[in-house]
């Protein structure tokens, strides 16, 4: 189980997140391409698990009896990139290295580029089938008594892929109880609105369907995701699956909730000009 949550160590989470923002921001407008709106709107999300919820060690990126993370929706990698590096996996500065030719930081995480990334990740739809596999050798090898757990990170989008639904009917079988999967519930996708173009819902029922426990939580809100990450923990004959509310761009709110934003950095001179005060404003707060 997580450590107890205190108000000191919430006010912590709140400004490492807003740090992130600012380095997810500004990585993307260096690179001139990538994706904004799911990275800035899972901050929240990757703080609490690498400064809160996660076993794992900077120093030894591949210690024994450290949780796994696996991300399925490789594009939002930014905010993985930025919470390791701000983690103290790699420098901050390497961040401007974003989609760069011969950078450790590509477009898609790749594993063999970056070793203390778990998995490679693009096509989407994937990661699920990747966290079952890594949840049943963990089980073969430490029984359901093991501590590790698996962390499979999805967007919404993604359910439109028909390997996420297979990933899911094997893990319900299995009862994967060390499986927790955290689900980017933004209600965008590149072209539009989820429930215009394959509507997901009723999204809880379907997990259920899977033999899942389903928990609901605001992906902003430290204590309801401390909250949800705690009862997946108790759960002992399933996998957990956690439908985080999040809003996409998250911290620019002349970006926030417009699916436009899903696939593109701030490139114009006026769309940089208004990241960049969103920027100042959460470093001032910071301050």
């Amino acid at each position: 189980m997580s450590t107890p949550l205190t108000e000191e160590k919430i006010s912590l989470l709140t400004k490492k997140a807003a740090e992130i923002r600012c380095s997810v921001i500004e990585s993307l407008i260096e690179a001139k391409s990538g994706h904004l709106a799911g990275a800035l709107g899972m901050a929240d999300i990757f703080t609490y698990l690498y400064f809160h919820a996660l076993k794992h060690d900077p120093k030894n990126p591949s210690w024994e009896y450290r949780d796994r993370l696996v991300l399925s929706n490789g594009h939002i990698c930014p905010v993985l990139y930025a919470t390791m590096a701000h983690s103290g996996y790699f420098p901050v500065s390497e961040l401007k290295t974003l989609r760069k030719l011969g950078s450790r930081l590509q477009g898609h995480p790749h594993r063999e580029w970056l070793p203390m990334l778990e998995t490679s990740s693009g096509p989407l739809g994937s990661g699920l089938s990747q966290a079952v596999g890594l949840a049943l050798a963990d089980r073969i090898d430490n029984g359901r008594t093991t501590s590790k757990r698996i962390y499979c990170l999805m967007s919404d989008g993604e359910l439109n892929e028909g390997n996420s639904w297979e990933g899911a009917m094997l893990a319900g079988k299995e009862k994967l109880q060390n499986l927790t999967v955290i689900i980017d519930r933004n209600n965008i996708q590149i072209d539009g609105f989820t429930e215009d173009i394959m509507p997901l819902n009723p999204l809880v029922d379907k997990w259920k369907a899977w033999n899942w426990q389903v928990e609901e939580c605001d992906g902003h809100n430290f204590h309801d995701i401390d909250r949800v990450i705690g009862e997946a923990q108790a759960v002992f004959d399933k996998p957990t699956v956690i439908i985080a509310y999040t809003i996409p761009s998250k911290g620019i709110p002349e970006f926030e909730r417009k699916f436009e934003w899903h696939g593109k950095p701030p490139t114009t001179k006026e769309e940089i000009e208004v990241a960049m005060k969103a920027v100042g404003r959460m470093r001032s707060k910071n301050d």
